[in-house]
């Protein structure tokens, strides 16, 4: 059995094949139940999540990761996110690998909003804000710096210490990173916007986004949660990572919906749809583009089994 720890994890997964893995995988598709979703009362913090995600494809492979998040770990300067990935043989059930599950989720969420960018930014892109300071924003910035010519970067937080401590640890070579101290108008400069916090109430303005941007959700994963307002999922072409989950969890798309702002036939397409060619995703230069993911189980499976096969002198 193959036991990969945080450090093995990341350097199998590198940016270019997590990507098309990806990709591979929601074109081929898998079977992937929605995800047991379950709250973890934690005495005077707030409630931390239980996350339980299986998926498979018959006769090749099968895997489960289990994710806890844990807001109040911010406070303990701890990851919120801890978690492990157990993949398993889809003829005998053997188990062939453990990864871990931090990394993987870390990487392969950063690698499916880089996908959704490959079909939805601009091909120009070369400004991003990351809205957020947390395990996820140096990896959702190296993963969109791989498909898109990325050339300036602005990191917001709410605590300026800690966007600056987050500029301050990225290593992107050409690419300029600066922290910014005010949002609006870093988020009206930017290109492509990306969103990776536990907020519950909308951060970015659907008023502040520029003609031809793409902004990319990726936390606010329960319908009580969001990063960003009725305008923009009123303004934007609106796409997800997958339409059962959004409809179910995503905040961003919940809330709009349940207000009557929005139809589930404002959803453009799905990453499925994108990945098939049934859509063509950005169709004008002046579009302004809106992905919502809140996670697939078919991406950690996707990512376990690029990971197993690299390890095993497969690819």
């Amino acid at each position: 059995m193959l036991v990969l720890d945080a450090a093995e994890t990341r350097a199998a997964l590198p940016w270019g094949g997590l990507v098309t893995a990806l990709e591979d995988l929601f074109a081929k598709g898998c079977v992937m139940p929605v995800r047991h979703h379950h709250d973890v009362e934690v005495p005077g913090e707030a409630d931390a999540t239980l996350l339980l995600m299986p998926a498979w494809r018959p006769g090749a492979y099968m895997g489960v990761k289990m994710v806890s998040v844990f807001p109040g770990n911010q406070t303990r300067g701890l990851p919120a996110i801890h978690g492990s990935y157990l993949l398993s043989s889809g003829k005998t059930g053997e188990l062939l690998a453990i990864l871990d599950g931090g990394e993987l989720t870390a990487r392969r969420t950063a690698a499916a909003s880089a996908l959704a960018a490959r079909y939805l930014a601009r091909q120009d892109a070369s400004s991003m804000l990351m809205v957020g300071t947390g395990r996820l924003s140096a990896n959702v910035i190296e993963a969109h710096a791989s498909v898109r010519p990325i050339r300036k970067v602005a990191v917001w937080g709410r605590d300026p210490k800690k966007a600056e401590a987050t500029a301050e640890e990225l290593d992107l070579g050409n690419i300029s990173v600066s922290v910014a101290t005010d949002l609006e108008a870093a988020a009206r400069e930017a290109d492509i916007i990306s969103c990776a916090t536990l907020s519950s109430e909308p951060l970015i303005r659907g008023d502040w986004l520029k003609p031809g941007a793409h902004l990319d959700l990726i936390g606010a994963f329960k319908p009580t949660m969001r990063e960003s307002d009725d305008r923009a999922a009123t303004r934007a072409s609106i796409f997800v990572d997958t339409r059962e989950g959004a409809l179910k969890e995503g905040g961003d798309i919940v809330q709009p919906l349940k207000a009557g702002l929005i139809t589930e036939a404002a959803i453009r397409a799905d990453l499925f749809a994108l990945a098939r060619g049934e859509h063509p995703g950005r169709t004008a230069p002046d579009e302004i583009t809106l992905f919502k993911s809140v996670g697939a189980a078919l991406e950690d499976l996707a990512g376990a089994v690029l990971a197993f096969e690299a390890k095993r002198g497969k690819v």
